[in-house]
């Protein structure tokens, strides 16, 4: 682990395939196991003992998740920019303070679970951390930043027997629930496309007029803002001077931090289509974007992806719309509007669902179906409240999987980053799921495993 220039502290799912697609390519992982009190055997732990929970990243996003867990212990929060998370700090002034999760991981011991809202570049060097610390993990979705991080976490996740959560809250919404009962009804007949997108662009990059020229890396160097620790912040990802167009809040726009609007969106949006048609390896992924450039997400695009037939379902042709928003489909009432921001629309021999970026408000089309046909009984099991954070602290509890564990969690972003790795490549990948692979382009196969900087490992 990378120890110079470190700030010291100052204190249940229908199954799916996708265990078939880990079987064949998970990555090896090795490291101590050490397994605090509250790891679950049998007995798992009573439902009445709150978990003792630790914020990692909790200046934003990370801020909203530890209110949803406020009936817990929040006894710890780590932040590398003490600063921005000092909100987060007074709400918890029981909480230790920390700027290093290393050091925090190792030397407060009744931490039991973490959550982690850090930048995308750091999701799996934490995560991987917690587990194998025996730490039950809520981490942001994307679940990572390159797929082979994805795979390395859904393998290490049965290694070290810790409920596991990544946060695409929808998955525990009541939309999706009833968008997957309706396909698997027969709502719509046989599906054999879908349309998905986000009208929302990452423009202008960085967010602030730092540069005449949008999305060039920016040259100066101005001054590091006081109790921010700039070494901390990049973690594995390659080194160079604090600028504000990289933090806070405006990481996600660039390539070697974020993984653009199809890990921002497209974890939540293609969530319905990955779970209620069963997808698992595409076969082909094919990226048509705006200028492209090495540092910045372009501003549109259209991804293509195909799917072979599965489980009795046929073939599919799946279409991310980026920074774009998808043809209105014919049979919508000109009264009716399209999901605001984003949405997912299936495309039946029978007639349509649409429904929102988070699977929320799904409806049938036309206007006729969803006046008459008779919905079927509710088989999926509901969340209470529909609280995802909840969900996980009562999964940990009853030591039972999380309904968007890292399992399912490290397919759904490996769909994502095959959208991003397509358009970045600027054409058609032919993919190999099981051996983790495009088939037809070496160059594109450099980009699956991110290169860390020297120190840094999973």
């Amino acid at each position: 682990m990378k120890t110079s220039n470190v700030q010291s502290s100052t204190s249940s799912r229908t199954p799916m395939t996708r265990r078939r697609f880990l079987g064949a390519s998970a990555l090896a992982v090795t490291a101590f196991n050490v397994l605090p009190r509250h790891v679950l055997g049998a007995e798992g732990t009573a439902p009445s003992e709150k978990l003792n929970i630790a914020g990692i990243g909790v200046g934003g996003m990370g801020g909203g998740n530890l209110e949803n867990l406020r009936s817990q212990n929040i006894v710890a929060l780590c932040d590398v920019d003490h600063n921005y998370a000092a909100n987060t700090f007074k709400k918890y002034p029981d909480a230790r303070i920390w700027t290093d999760y290393r050091e925090m991981l190792d030397k407060q011991k009744d931490i039991d679970a973490v959550v982690i809202a850090t930048p995308d570049h750091t999701h799996a060097v934490i995560a991987m951390a917690a587990m194998k610390a025996g730490k039950h993990v809520y981490c942001q979705k994307p679940l990572t930043h390159d797929i082979a991080e994805s795979r390395a976490l859904a393998a290490a996740s049965h290694q070290y027997k810790v409920t596991t959560q990544m946060g695409n809250q929808g998955h525990s919404g009541e939309g999706i629930r009833l968008v997957c009962e309706w396909l698997w009804d027969g709502a719509i007949g046989e599906v054999r496309e879908v349309d998905a997108w986000c009208d929302l662009s990452y423009y202008p990059w960085g967010h602030a007029s730092w540069s005449s020229k949008w999305g060039v890396r920016p040259t100066d160097t101005p001054p590091l803002p006081d109790k921010l620790n700039w070494d901390l912040w990049l973690g594995p990802a390659k080194e160079r001077p604090y600028h504000p167009a990289y933090h806070p809040m405006v990481w996600r726009c660039w390539w070697d931090f974020g993984v653009g609007m199809m890990g921002d969106r497209g974890a939540h949006t293609l969530d319905a289509a990955v779970w209620g048609l069963k997808l698992g390896h595409p076969t082909t992924i094919e990226a048509t974007s705006t200028a492209l450039n090495p540092d910045t997400h372009p501003v549109a695009a259209m991804v293509t992806y195909k799917f072979p037939a599965r489980e009795g379902l046929p073939p599919l042709k799946l279409t991310w719309w980026e920074g774009l928003r998808a043809p209105r489909p014919d049979d919508l009432d000109d009264d009716l509007v399209m999901p605001a921001e984003g949405g997912i629309l299936f495309k039946g021999t029978k007639g349509k669902i649409m429904a929102g970026v988070y699977s929320q408000r799904p409806m049938l089309l036309p206007t006729a179906l969803n006046k008459d046909y008779k919905r079927p009984a509710k088989t999926i099991p509901r969340v209470e409240g529909e609280a995802h954070e909840l969900e996980w602290v009562r999964a940990a509890k009853a030591g039972k999987p999380a309904v968007s564990d890292f399992d399912y969690a490290a397919h759904l972003t490996e769909i994502c980053l095959l959208g991003n790795l397509a358009k970045r490549m600027d054409c058609r990948l032919d993919w190999d799921g099981p051996n983790m692979k495009a088939t037809n382009s070496p160059e594109a196969n450099k980009y699956l495993r991110a290169e860390y900087r020297q120190g840094w490992s999973l």
